[in-house]
């Protein structure tokens, strides 16, 4: 997926089915599951263990760690659908990209910290507008502020689709996290793979080529 097709994405027109993504999420989920169980713990037992015993250094997690650890699941959802076998390992291949994704996962961050403490609304926009940064970062090689321009640029044609998508998301998380937290290791990775799909529905379902 290079600039071009992003740009031809930009000019023409596109939908999709918040309940599709959500299915198409869940059988890829089923295919990796107990990977992606295995994964979402690791992911949560770090989160946790900076949170309890370096408190000091979460930075480290919320600004290294967190992006590539994520992209991983984009990267096992492509995977999948190219009819890949997956292996474990191919969830830390997000530290492949380290550096774009990190640089991604941060500049999106403080810019949409910056707008809810401006008007609260910008960063709402902000937020929903990212949604794929991440994956035009890995899928197209772009630099991390045309990654972002990017997303924000596509998802503003369906902004309202996507702010409902999110909520969505949001919700079946925290439904998650109220089941004593257990949920998670299904809501966690449903989210991205849900998000993926949605991605690669603009590619006119094709598999996407990774750079």
């Amino acid at each position: 997926m290079d600039k071009k097709h992003l740009d031809l994405i930009l000019e023409g027109d596109f939908d999709f089915d918040i309940r599709e993504a959500i299915e198409s999420g869940w059988e890829t989920y089923k295919k990796v599951a107990i990977y992606s169980i295995s994964f979402t713990l690791l992911i949560v037992s770090l989160q946790f263990l900076f949170m309890y015993y370096a408190e000091n250094f979460l930075f480290v997690y919320s600004f290294f760690l967190a992006g590539p650890l994520f992209a991983g699941f984009y990267l096992v959802a492509n995977k999948i659908s190219h009819g890949e076998q997956v292996i474990y390992p191919d969830f830390f291949k997000g530290f492949n990209y380290y550096l774009p994704v990190v640089l991604v996962w941060i500049v999106g961050q403080v810019i949409t910290v910056l707008g809810i403490f401006a008007l609260i609304l910008p960063g709402i926009y902000l937020m929903v507008g990212y949604m794929f940064s991440i994956l035009i970062t890995i899928f197209s090689g772009m630099d991390f502020w045309n990654s972002l321009e990017y997303s924000r640029k596509i998802i503003h044609k369906k902004w309202t689709k996507f702010f409902l998508f999110g909520l969505v998301l949001a919700l079946m998380n925290l439904i998650g996290g109220l089941l004593f937290g257990i949920g998670l290791v299904v809501t966690i990775p449903l989210t991205y793979y849900a998000i993926y799909h949605v991605f690669e529905s603009l590619n006119l379902g094709l598999p996407i080529d990774e750079e």
